[in-house]
């Protein structure tokens, strides 16, 4: 196993030791603050105007929205409480206000109500009407059981480490891969194709029958798609492929996931040049993934992915991922600014995004 810098250490911390530090600790951190609430901007914004006719349950509503194709659940209020959209299972749930920081590399916070979860199916127009929605949006309302945004956050810088019964470590400090014996800083520091079973250790067998077995070197690592892999698939139960190709579910590279007919393409990818970049990203939610072309040496293939978080507390457009310059997830300024919006180097790089 290839050792960490110093200041990546796994600390198993106790929860009143935890819930102690939290505020002031160089990790990532979220808490649930409710008097926070008032200073969320409109993550979710509903930019076209609704269908009639939705239909009524109780004091709630439904409504038809388009691009993409949706059904959005309106309090009576007006106030948005669930978003659904066809062809995806990623659901955006209004719930208890929490503050997403990263004390460590940024000062910007993600203030948000938005509690990401995956359907277990695909929607559909009408499904609100079906068994197992019901059943489905009984238990998540209001739920603060750890949603994809939480998952995500337990793998950032001395995130304590958590384990399953097999006292198999599945969470905590992740790194982005082992040193390049070859590389230096700013050119291929480090090594990509760290997926979830190489953090894990343990070997893993895909639905199509390929085992993959977990390389030492790389324990404790996820790179960029490797981590979305994780979030999504391991933790969240999304069908995971071997590789980019031979079946249904989500592939191995970002320009794999990217390319590939899962999901829902939000903003669509026109090609990998500068020309490229999307015109508009309103149209972003919260849980999407983004893609991008950093590297010139990949031609035109996509070389990074990211989830979409929503605005931090001054309106900028955040989004995580792993990354070779912070060694592991982040939503931090090392190795670039992580927002979509304005010039910066991720937001110029910006290709296309995708629901799943």
């Amino acid at each position: 196993m290839t050792a960490k810098p110093a200041r990546r250490t796994h600390p198993v911390l106790h929860a009143a030791v935890v819930g102690i530090l939290l505020a002031g600790s160089a990790y990532f951190t979220y808490e649930l603050r409710k008097e926070e609430q008032a200073k969320a901007p409109a993550v979710l914004r509903v930019t076209d105007q609704a269908q009639q006719g939705g239909a009524q349950q109780g004091a709630q509503k439904w409504e038809r929205l388009k691009n993409p194709e949706r059904s959005v659940l309106r309090g009576a209020d007006g106030a948005v409480l669930a978003t659904f959209t066809d062809g995806a299972r990623t659901a955006s749930l209004t719930g208890k206000s929490r503050t997403f920081t990263e004390p460590a590399s940024t000062k910007t916070r993600v203030v948000t109500d938005d509690w990401v979860r995956l359907l277990p199916e695909s929607w559909r127009n009408g499904a609100e009407r079906e068994q197992w929605f019901q059943d489905w949006f009984k238990k998540y309302q209001g739920s603060e059981e750890d949603d994809l945004f939480a998952i995500a956050f337990q793998y950032g810088d001395q995130a304590p480490v958590k384990k399953d019964a097999a006292g198999v470590p599945y969470a905590g400090d992740a790194a982005f891969g082992p040193l390049n014996p070859k590389g230096s800083v700013g050119n291929d520091l480090r090594l990509e194709q760290s997926d979830f079973y190489d953090y894990l250790g343990i070997p893993y067998t895909f639905r199509n029958g390929t085992t993959e077995q977990p390389e030492k070197a790389k324990h404790r690592s996820l790179d960029c798609s490797g981590f979305i892999r994780t979030v999504f698939g391991y933790r969240g139960r999304f069908p995971l492929m071997a590789s980019d190709t031979g079946g249904n579910g989500l592939a191995r590279t970002a320009n794999g996931m990217a390319r590939a007919k899962t999901g829902v393409d939000i903003l669509p990818l026109k090609g990998v040049g500068p020309q490229d970049r999307p015109a508009s990203i309103d149209v972003l939610q919260p849980g999407d993934l983004v893609f991008f072309k950093l590297d010139a040496r990949t031609g035109d293939r996509l070389d990074h992915t990211g989830m979409y978080l929503g605005n931090d507390a001054e309106g900028h457009k955040i989004f995580i991922s792993s990354r070779e310059e912070a060694n592991g997830p982040t939503i931090g300024d090392k190795g670039g600014a992580s927002r979509l919006d304005g010039n910066g180097y991720y937001a110029a790089a910006l290709r296309s995004a995708k629901r799943l």
